[in-house]
């Protein structure tokens, strides 16, 4: 799995779901499986295998989190400006087909969420984004087609 920058509020969300999966979520499971086990024959008990099913799934899921908790390098935030577009900047966009005016803040892909205004630094938006100035007009490739977006402001 390769490196990708966090915030830190980004890698304590990480560690915290880490925390519940293993310390909640997994014993959870082992009840489950525990008391389809005392329902007697294995070779037909669906409750069984749905909870062995769903242990396998719950322990790739934290084996997933580990690998992205120790490929995590985090932000140096003092270190942002707004110059130029750049992880974790706040971008005001103006789309120039409809003059409809939207602002993002760029993220990982693991602190995106739309609601929030948060979008992933590897989205076609973002990546058109990085490395441009306001003013700038950055032409993006949608499903469908291209459109135009203009930089109104850089902010942190």
């Amino acid at each position: 799995m390769a490196v990708s920058y966090v915030t830190e509020e980004g890698l304590n969300k990480m560690k915290e779901e880490l925390k519940h999966l293993e310390t909640v979520e997994r014993p959870a499971v082992s009840r489950q499986i525990a008391e389809a086990r005392d329902k007697g024959d294995l070779s037909e008990n669906a409750e069984y295998d749905a909870a062995k099913e769903a242990q396998g799934l719950l322990e790739m899921k934290i084996s997933l989190l580990k690998e992205k908790i120790v490929n995590a390098r985090l932000i140096d935030e003092s270190r942002l400006g707004t110059d130029n577009v750049q992880i974790l900047n706040k971008v005001q966009i103006k789309n120039k087909k409809n003059n409809q005016v939207m602002t993002y803040t760029l993220v990982s892909e693991h602190e995106a969420n739309l609601k929030e205004g948060k979008l992933a630094i590897n989205t076609p938006i973002a990546q058109a984004l990085l490395g441009k100035r306001v003013g700038d007009i950055v032409e993006v490739t949608v499903p469908a087609g291209k459109i135009p977006f203009e930089i109104i402001d850089i902010s942190i």
